[in-house]
C-alpha cells in the first residue's frame, strides 16, 4: 500500500528550511529556532548559501546539494524566488512545502502572477503546499513547530485548523 499524498507534509521524516538566517529577528531565524527549539525528531537541514551550519543545523547552498532526499520544505524568502524554489524541489524529489512567504496574490497583480507561477510548479512536480502567506505549521508529536510564532504547542487531543 502507497502512503497518503498529504503524509510528507503533516508527518515529515525531514525537512530543509530554505531561506534559514542565523538572525532570530528575521522569519527564517524565528523559524531555525522553532525547528531546533521544538525537538523535532526527524532529520533538519537549513539552506541559505552563506554557512556551513547554522544553530547545529547541517547547511547548505542550495535545495540540490541537500545531502539526502528531504520530504518537506519549510521556505521563507522573497516571494520572485518561490516559484524557482518549487521547482527545485520538485527535481529534488520533496514531496511537501509550507511557504511561510507573503507577497502573492494578496499584494496585486505581480503577486498573483507569481502565485500562478507558483501553483504551476507545484502541479508539475506533484508538491503539495501549505501556504502561501502563512503562519507554518505545527506538529507537536513530532517536535515540529514549522511556525515563527514565539513558543511551542503541547502535544495533547486537541486539533485547531485555522485560516485568516
Amino acid at each position: 500500500m502507497s502512503q497518503h499524498y498529504l503524509k510528507p507534509l503533516f508527518e515529515p521524516r525531514s525537512v530543509a528550511l530554505i531561506g534559514a538566517s542565523e538572525r532570530p529577528e528575521k522569519v527564517g531565524g524565528r523559524l531555525l529556532e522553532n525547528l531546533v527549539g521544538g525537538g523535532f525528531q526527524g532529520k533538519l537541514f537549513a539552506v541559505n548559501p552563506r554557512h556551513k551550519e547554522l544553530a547545529g543545523v547541517p547547511c547548505v547552498p542550495t535545495v540540490a546539494d541537500l545531502p539526502e532526499p528531504v520530504e518537506m520544505a519549510v521556505i521563507a524568502t522573497p516571494a520572485p524566488t518561490v516559484p524557482g524554489l518549487i521547482e527545485e524541489c520538485g527535481r529534488a524529489g520533496i514531496r511537501a512545502a509550507v511557504v511561510i512567504t507573503a507577497g502573492f496574490k494578496e499584494a496585486g497583480p505581480e503577486g498573483a502572477a507569481l502565485d500562478r507561477q507558483l501553483l504551476e510548479a507545484a502541479r508539475r512536480h506533484g508538491v503539495r503546499l501549505l501556504g502561501p502567506n502563512c503562519v507554518g505549521l505545527m506538529r507537536p508529536p513530532l517536535g515540529l513547530n514549522a511556525t515563527f510564532a514565539r513558543g511551542h504547542a503541547l502535544s495533547g487531543s486537541m486539533a485547531l485548523v485555522s485560516q485568516s
